[in-house]
């Protein structure tokens, strides 16, 4: 068994896929480098991102399988499950060596896969681009801290560069140790080292804008005002907004 390592990127698992296929490995894992598990003299193969590697599987899988399938397969990637790569492996694989179309063929464990884990992550990203709440700082920027359970980052980008196009903002993920800030022009990566009480009520002074604090007041006591008590279904809502998204909703910070 060969286990085939890959730096943990899109375009790495693509290269990885093509390889396994370069050099005929007839029987092969893919790991991430930061997660081998295989003894320290097992049959290792490490690969390099390849660009022109990985757009080559891409193009051939646009010949095999539809355009919103494809971009199942990224989603699905995005999940970051364990073992998630062998089952894309298995997916691409089997679109390969079939002569018909194989993406709705749900009687395939690994198309199963793709398509029921592609359909967990959009949930998340749409309730990502619900519920995250932007704050002002003091040099004009407008953060939010996200903490989803799965990688949505790539996928909410553009929703929020279209909504708020004449602002800067910054999105970080906690979780992940990366964001995407846009400078009203460009949205790129970054990395930035949050404090764990950066959200703290004593820090908001040093931080945040002075209408900031009166803004989320505003907000909170709006949110109280909707509330009515005797409507309330507390099943309901948590059903619509579950608690984990609760730490970081301002509304949800009434005092």
């Amino acid at each position: 068994m060969k286990t085939v390592v890959y730096d943990g990127s899109y375009e790495g698992l693509l290269t990885a896929v093509f390889e396994i296929y370069e050099y005929r490995f007839n029987e092969a894992v893919i790991q991430k480098k930061d997660q081998v598990t295989t003894l320290l003299f097992g049959d290792i193969h490490e690969v390099v991102s390849n660009p022109e590697k990985s757009e080559r599987v891409i193009k051939r899988l646009k010949e095999k399988i539809s355009k919103n399938s494809l971009k199942q397969i990224f989603t699905t990637y995005l999940s970051e499950e364990k073992n998630i790569e062998n089952s894309l492996l298995r997916y691409i694989q089997y679109v390969m060596r079939s002569k018909d179309p194989v993406d709705n063929d749900y009687s395939n464990p690994d198309v199963l896969v793709v398509q029921q884990m592609s359909r967990k992550v959009h949930r998340e990203k749409h309730r990502m681009e619900a519920f995250i709440r932007f704050q002002l700082t003091k040099d004009q920027i407008y953060y939010a801290i996200i903490q989803p359970d799965y990688n949505v980052l790539p996928l909410i980008s553009k929703h929020f560069e279209e909504r708020y196009a004449d602002q800067q903002w910054l999105i970080y993920d906690v979780a992940r140790k990366y964001g995407y800030f846009y400078n009203k022009e460009n949205v790129e990566e970054v990395q930035v080292n949050f404090s764990e009480g950066v959200n703290d009520a004593g820090n908001k002074h040093m931080i945040f804008d002075e209408k900031e604090e009166l803004y989320q007041k505003l907000w909170q006591q709006y949110f109280s005002s909707v509330n009515i008590a005797a409507r309330k279904n507390m099943k309901l809502h948590i059903q619509h907004m579950p608690k984990r998204y609760w730490k970081y909703l301002m509304e949800k910070k009434v005092t």
